[in-house]
């Protein structure tokens, strides 16, 4: 086998058989993803099993140059090639002299808790998420509970594509039975309902199916589940709570059962949408917004962290206010959000995506779906004679926009960002208006947040994942503001030839 990875391979060539394929762009910011492949599919694997035992080799001489204790836990998610995919990396982790305890079948938060539960240094989650089909990837971490970041994501990339990945003795391997009972009591624990909410729990057939269920009714819910059985064909719509077809289930399951909400869980268990008892869905950030209503209240004076997609709510709402609630807007992505509220001890960080990270005392830091799920049904537990419906409608009107993605190549998105923060803080500085109103605030984290005097506000950033630029609106007054907001970012970006079409407009 070749000790450097290829970054393209055909697929129906000797080289396929015998040396590493790693395509460069599957590293990504905070985690790993590439094409897998499926049979008959057009598209060619961008990495195949000899690239997984040298991403293996690689994770495991970074552990060894970080100085952490070289042991790690390691799940799989519920792919028909998942487990083939786990077992290649962990013989690779094993000759770069890792001590690899293997937890069978997993959610990427029992992966997280598992290096509590085992002491282990590192995880090592092989999960699609809520990719289709031929997708795979790794989530990585070597201190808990936080996973990879850009830095640790780069060094990664060098050690595989370089080739610097060094044998050691002292790997070894043993699977641990009993980490999914522990991870499910562990969620569960302390936690009673004061009555059997009745909760639709949709799973989209994804590895949550094996888990949401059974904790729910551990804490007392009456569970209709919704496609719980796995199954990795996906055959009625990928699990991912921000897909349409699932929230359409969703919708019409709460319907036909009377449920008092549905909660809905992506592939690999970390996130948990919303569907309330009226068939509406409830964005995760807004939804966010009920959760730090609710806990500021057990908790006064709590700070919560919101990525910058979020709703300008966490700052603006008077019940929030009055609870003494302070929120820090930081940068989009599940890894920056978890480090940013441990750097903070926020009590959680929510992320737009659905991606809520709770610290103690609720949880352990680190994005658990089924933490999520609890929080949510205990909120509503502690609100007598409302329906969820009911907390939703009691938020302050705001006028969102859908997050739009304008195409912009990789090579050139960031450049493209940067100086559009240029341009937007010298309007702030000049006094320049937007809907005739000057710009109050101007948030640099992550690409551009600017908000005008009425709490209107436009986001430009890079995405992180795809050669797109993303663009999000949100006025609290009045439809027209979103739209003028929209129109002037619209004006900015036209500027740039780099700039492509968007997505959907407003």
């Amino acid at each position: 086998m070749s000790t450097t990875p290829h970054a393209h391979i055909p697929p129906n060539s000797y080289a396929f058989e015998t040396d590493a394929l790693v395509k460069p762009t599957g590293f990504r910011e905070y985690d790993a993803r590439w094409w897998f492949g499926i049979p008959g599919h057009e598209k060619d694997p961008e990495l195949n099993l000899y690239g997984v035992r040298a991403l293996g080799e690689g994770l495991g001489t970074l552990m060894h140059e970080r100085g952490v204790d070289p042991v790690i836990a390691v799940g799989h998610d519920f792919r028909h090639y998942s487990l083939g995919i786990k077992m290649t990396l962990i013989s690779g982790l094993m000759n770069a002299g890792i001590k690899v305890l293997d937890i069978g079948l997993a959610l990427s938060p029992m992966a997280y808790f598992s290096q509590f539960h085992l002491n282990a240094a590192g995880v090592a989650m092989v999960t699609a998420s809520h990719n289709s089909n031929g997708w795979t990837g790794v989530k990585m971490g070597i201190e808990p509970p936080l996973t990879f970041g850009p830095d640790e994501m780069a060094r990664l990339k060098q050690i595989v594509l370089n080739g610097e990945s060094q044998a050691r003795s002292g790997g070894s391997y043993e699977y641990v039975d009993g980490v999914r009972e522990a991870y499910i009591a562990d969620v569960a624990e302390g936690v009673t309902l004061s009555r059997p909410i009745k909760v639709v729990a949709a799973c989209g057939n994804g590895t949550a199916g094996a888990f949401a269920p059974e904790l729910l009714r551990r804490i007392g819910a009456d569970v209709i589940p919704v496609e719980c059985d796995l199954d990795y064909t996906f055959p009625n719509y990928n699990p991912n709570p921000e897909s349409m077809k699932m929230l359409h289930a969703m919708r019409d399951a709460v319907l036909e059962h009377g449920a008092e909400v549905a909660l809905g869980f992506d592939g690999d268990g970390d996130r948990c949408g919303v569907v309330d008892n009226e068939g509406e869905e409830i964005f995760a950030d807004k939804v966010g917004v009920m959760l730090a209503r609710d806990l500021s209240a057990l908790y006064p004076d709590a700070q919560f962290v919101a990525d910058v997609k979020s709703t300008g709510l966490f700052n603006t709402d008077p019940v929030l206010k009055a609870n003494g609630a302070k929120t820090d807007y930081y940068k989009t992505g599940h890894s920056y959000i978890k480090r940013r509220s441990k750097e903070l001890n926020a009590l959680v960080g929510f992320e737009k995506s659905g991606h809520y990270f709770f610290n103690a005392p609720i949880g352990r830091g680190y994005d658990c779906g089924l933490v999520s799920a609890v929080a949510i049904l205990q909120m509503l537990d502690r609100n007598p004679g409302k329906s969820f419906a009911d907390l939703r409608r009691a938020l302050p009107t705001t006028y969102g926009s859908p997050t739009m993605s304008p195409y912009c190549a990789d090579e050139e998105k960031y450049g493209v960002v940067e100086r559009i923060v240029a341009d937007v803080q010298a309007d702030a500085d000049a006094g320049r208006t937007v809907i005739d109103q000057k710009i109050v605030d101007v948030n640099t984290v992550n690409g551009v947040r600017f908000t005008v005097e009425d709490g209107s506000w436009g986001l430009i950033r890079a995405s992180s994942n795809t050669p797109n630029l993303v663009v999000v609106v949100e006025s609290p007054t009045a439809k027209e503001n979103t739209v003028g907001i929209f129109r002037d970012i619209e004006r900015r970006l036209a500027a740039y030839d780099e700039v492509g079409e968007f997505d959907q407009k407003i």
